[in-house]
């Protein structure tokens, strides 16, 4: 292993210490991924060089005929964020770009800024193709990291922020990061440089953009290399069917961190919209946001929308601006929307299915019927191909699919289809009006005694019991019949905890099968769950006997 030379620099300006680390390229070893030394002044910046031969990402190509296709069909332009940025800035310069708690930004100031920041990291040596890793909440930093590293034709590698230790570590040595920002702070001292000059080349649409690792609610997380082409075509068209105009205003309480978080960015920089922040998710604090900042778009998810509504947040504030309302990150259940809808009349509630891989590849629309939204996640996004196969797995190609993952061939050759069609492991069936219901996942099934069945639709229904805050229903080892049901669920509010029996009563009442009743139940504080609030099953354990 290389020897890392650790350079301290110190600043007598008050400012918090900064966490701006050169990261060396990985041939074996381990790197701390949090070094914490003792700071020498208040302001301290912690900077691990990178070796000299430091090569830029490479990203797996797509088939030509295909590049020639969505370019020839419209779908794939000339759109990158740089330009993007700059057309704002240059059309709409005093509207708001960015609103957060005590303040704003305009599209003049944040490309001002965003200019600034870039050349700070170029100081800093990164350059085409090279990764920077970032580790930020929903803050005016984070997307001014983001549009700086695409103004060098760098590429972001984004951390979810309840990662630590050998989460971080993995992802960094993997992605062969130059940098990784772990603090607001660590962009306010980018910041601090004169402007990228104009003559500085700009990123082509095939390059590289983002490396994102996916959650991994069943296994490790996989690098998946987007290049502008297919995240921004993806949200040019879609915001479109969005209804979303420069006049909006975008709340989104998905992190940044993941895909659908930064759909809602793309999709507000689509068209020039202002994007409004919430660094981290509190049923309260959003309920506040909503109510003060008046948004007319959220993007959200089923756990936001249930703690809202069991802490009787929609009777108590203001909802009355939100137009439209994107629902997505796991499954949500049809009564949850309805009330959802209910309680916010004047909003299009849709639901959106859309993975790291793909962005967006399915929703419903606004002017949809509510039970379309309540019972499917909708139909393909423009340019998308979505099919099912003969066993219900859906699957997608079309110029929103990444081309493949990062360094892991392996991957690629379960991924895809020989003929291009990326296998997404989820399960869906066709309903009314061409619309996708989501039913589960294929790693989900069941197998009791030979008879497979799909826990979704168990779930959904423990979901909606009084008692029951969330429910994930996976299989047991039985000496007899191989696999049988346990229930794990986590309370709603003080309320007693259910019985086996009186579960499985509810369900047959509700026409469950009874080969689909749990057969174990496990009451816990809280389920595990991926940034996106999707359920880790792989983490849920069953107790001792």
């Amino acid at each position: 292993m290389p020897m890392i030379a650790t350079t301290i620099i110190s600043s007598t300006r008050v400012k918090p210490r900064c966490a701006i680390r050169h990261l060396y390229r990985r041939r074996g070893g381990t790197w701390p991924a949090r070094v914490h030394n003792p700071p020498m002044f208040l302001s301290e910046c912690v900077i691990r060089h990178g070796l000299p031969d430091s090569e830029p990402m490479e990203q797996p190509r797509f088939a030509p005929e295909r590049e020639r296709e969505f370019i020839t069909r419209g779908w794939w332009r000339d759109d990158t964020l740089p330009r993007w940025l700059a057309r704002h800035a240059r059309e709409r310069p005093d509207s708001q770009a960015v609103a957060f708690p005590g303040g704003a930004l305009t599209w003049k100031t944040l490309q001002e800024r965003v200019l600034k920041a870039a050349q700070g990291l170029k100081t800093r040596g990164v350059g085409h193709g090279d990764v920077v890793a970032v580790q930020l909440p929903n803050v005016p930093e984070f997307i001014v990291a983001y549009l700086a590293i695409a103004r060098l034709r760098a590429v972001m590698c984004t951390l979810h922020m309840p990662y630590r230790g050998a989460e971080i570590e993995a992802i960094l040595g993997h992605s062969g990061a130059r940098l990784f920002l772990d603090s607001a702070a660590a962009v306010t001292e980018l910041e601090d440089a004169d402007p990228l000059t104009p003559d500085h080349p700009e990123p082509d649409p095939a390059d590289p953009c983002l490396l994102l690792y996916t959650s991994g609610t069943t296994a490790s997380p996989r690098g998946v290399p987007h290049p502008y082409r297919t995240v921004l075509s993806n949200a040019r068209l879609s915001a479109n069917e969005h209804r979303l105009t420069a006049a909006d205003r975008i709340l989104s309480p998905a992190p940044f961190s993941h895909l659908y978080g930064l759909y809602s960015l793309h999709c507000a920089w689509a068209v020039g919209a202002c994007t409004l922040l919430l660094p981290a998710f509190k049923p309260d604090d959003l309920a506040l946001l909503i109510e003060r900042q008046k948004p007319t778009a959220l993007w959200t998810a089923p756990a936001h929308v249930a703690a809202c509504r069991a802490a009787g947040l929609f009777g108590r504030h203001d909802w009355s601006s939100l137009k439209l309302a994107i629902v997505s990150g796991s499954i949500a259940p049809a009564a949850l929307i309805r009330e959802f809808a209910d309680a916010v009349p004047q909003c299009a509630v849709t639901q959106l299915w859309g993975m790291t891989e793909l962005q967006a590849g399915l929703y419903t629309r606004p002017g949809d019927p509510l039970e379309w939204s309540a019972g499917s996640a909708g139909r393909p996004s423009p340019g998308a191909e979505v099919r099912l196969s003969a066993e219900g797995e859906i699957q997608v190609r079309g110029p929103l699919l990444f081309a493949g993952y990062f360094n892991n061939p392996d991957e690629d050759q379960t991924a895809f289809t020989p003929e291009g069609w990326f296998r997404s492991g989820d399960l869906g069936e066709m309903r009314a009006g061409g619309n996708i219901a989501i039913t589960g996942r294929i790693k989900d099934i069941i197998n009791r005694g030979g008879v497979k069945f799909n826990p979704v639709e168990v779930e959904r229904l423990l979901d909606s019991h009084p008692k029951i805050m969330q429910s994930a229903i996976v299989p047991m080892p039985d000496p007899v019949l191989g696999e049988k049901a346990c229930a794990f669920i986590t309370l709603r509010g003080e309320a007693p905890a259910p019985s086996l029996q009186e579960l499985c009563d509810y369900l047959l009442h509700k026409n469950i099968a009874k080969n689909k009743l749990p057969e174990r139940l496990v009451v816990i504080p809280e389920m595990p769950l991926t940034p996106t609030r999707k359920i880790i099953k792989g983490r849920l354990r069953l107790p001792q006997s």
